[in-house]
């Protein structure tokens, strides 16, 4: 059993006693722990003294921060931790003991979590809040995935900016490819300090709702255990406001104060739940009038604007496992049977685009007709000269597939058949589904269409017209190819 830990983080405290608590955890580690710096900006994040390796995601969020440390693994498993968690310290066996042996269509394994509480008062609403992260179904603040169930459905959905649904939207689609379990490891979760108006600003989490009723149907609560919320209630309380404010402009008091007693009301009714728990403190008392009147109309906008910007959202693909490249005409300039590596020329924007695809964990390779090598113009020796000579410039390939073969030859490696590309996939562990073929001749298109991957076509001067137009997805550069790869337009 191999696996990796990931931990987004953007910065807090808390990520250096969390850090501090696996080094001093029992048992072997895993492979490898990757933290995830998803900060805009700014300094490098600090973790010295601590065995790590660290990835930047660029103030993405933290769905994207995960997608990043997964696609950086090449372990069997990984194992999620937020940075504000404290695992126990038999941690690491626990995490062994949970994953190793598990039967192959169990995809995910989930910790049991722990959130300590006051003792000697009731709980504030924000710690009741967080107090329900123990018994929420697979949270990500302590959860393990097979590494090929996260590839099969392109990971997290980048969609849900906030780290809220999008754990449970990613468990009901890997549960597509196998079950998720409740393991024996346990994990604290601290409640963090908040200031007053932290509920406000939590109704943003509407609109990620709107987003998982499109992607899930309405009955998605049911499927994922969540809390059925007060949505409606907090329309009508919003619904009843505006009532009142058209009515007073239009100078038709009766029906305005009847709609402002309805909202108060509405109000009203909200503040006595949530204050019923307790503690009623002062604090708590002014905190909990003031952001109830606030609650309702922030939930019902997000509400309102998730519902529109998500009205028509496709399920996500996520980013390509795996992205082959042509190799003349592609990454470097077309030279006609070029055994010389001193004559490579790389095409405009081909280094920035590896570089932009490997920081975001996409697995590189080359897939390259040589037909010069059966007609006596190069050696192997040759072709491989001039591969090194392209890793030297554009960085390190996960593989290198190339045909020495003519085209009389009838070969099954020869593109437009498939054979590189399947080659390629099998020696990386992919799917060809999770696979995009960058080329810029018609003969690329062809190859990935028939080995059941995605094409990108990069038009140049010896491009035919026929070629563009048959090609299901064109794009001027290398540099826009980047930019649909990485947009999981592909």
């Amino acid at each position: 059993m191999s696996c990796t830990v990931v931990i987004p983080t953007v910065g807090r405290p808390t990520l250096s006693a969390l850090l501090t608590r696996l080094d001093q955890a029992t048992g072997p580690r895993a492979d490898e722990v990757i933290v995830v710096d998803d900060r805009p900006g700014g300094s490098p994040l600090d973790v010295a003294g601590h065995k790590v390796r660290v990835l930047r995601s660029h103030g993405r969020g933290p769905a994207a921060a995960r997608n990043v440390g997964w696609r950086h693994a090449t372990s069997e498993w990984v194992a999620f931790l937020d940075d504000d968690v404290l695992p126990d310290f038999d941690w690491w066996e626990a995490l062994r003991a949970d994953l190793t042996g598990l039967p192959n269509d169990v995809a995910g394994s989930q910790a049991r979590l722990r959130v300590p509480l006051p003792t000697d008062r009731r709980p504030s609403d924000w710690e009741r809040g967080t107090a329900g992260l123990a018994t929420s179904r697979w949270i990500t603040a302590d959860m393990a995935y097979r590494r090929d169930a996260l590839a099969a459905v392109g990971g997290f959905d980048e969609r849900f900016p906030r780290a809220f649904r999008e754990d449970a939207d990613l468990a009901l689609r890997v549960q597509q490819h196998g079950r998720l379990v409740v393991a024996r490891r346990r994990t604290t979760h601290p409640v963090r300090p908040a200031d007053r108006w932290v509920s406000a600003r939590q109704q943003a989490g509407n609109a990620d709702d709107m987003l998982m009723r499109r992607l899930h149907g309405p009955d998605w609560r049911q499927l994922t255990g969540a809390p059925q919320g007060r949505r409606r209630r907090h329309a009508a309380i919003t619904g009843s406001a505006l009532t009142a404010l058209v009515c007073a402009v239009l100078r038709r008091p009766r029906p305005a104060a009847v709609a402002a007693a309805v909202t108060a009301a509405g109000i009203g009714e909200l503040l006595a739940a949530r204050l019923r728990p307790g503690p009623r403190t002062r604090d708590e008392v002014i905190t909990m009038a003031l952001t109830s009147i606030a609650v309702p109309f922030a939930a019902t906008w997000h509400t309102l604007r998730g519902a529109v910007r998500h009205r028509k959202a496709p399920a996500w693909r996520g980013l390509p496992e795996l992205v082959l490249f042509d190799r003349d005409g592609t990454l470097v300039v077309d030279i006609p049977y070029n055994g010389d590596p001193d004559r490579v020329e790389l095409m405009p924007h081909a280094r920035e685009t590896c570089d932009r695809l490997r920081d975001a964990g996409v697995r590189l390779g080359v897939v390259s007709n040589q037909s010069g090598v059966a007609r006596g113009l190069l050696t192997t020796d040759d072709v491989m000269a001039v591969n090194a000579r392209i890793s030297h410039l554009l960085g390190e390939f996960g593989t290198w597939e190339f045909c020495p073969h003519g085209p009389e030859h009838g070969c099954a490696c020869r593109k437009p058949a498939s054979g590189m590309i399947h080659r390629a996939c099998q020696q990386l562990d992919v799917r060809p589904e999770r696979c995009v073929v960058v080329g810029d001749i018609g003969s690329d298109v062809q190859a990935a269409l028939s080995a059941g991957a995605a094409a990108l076509l990069v038009p140049t001067a010896r491009t035919r017209a026929e070629e563009v137009a048959a090609a299901p997805r064109t794009v001027r550069d290398l540099r826009e190819a980047a930019d649909v790869l990485l947009g999981a337009g592909w």
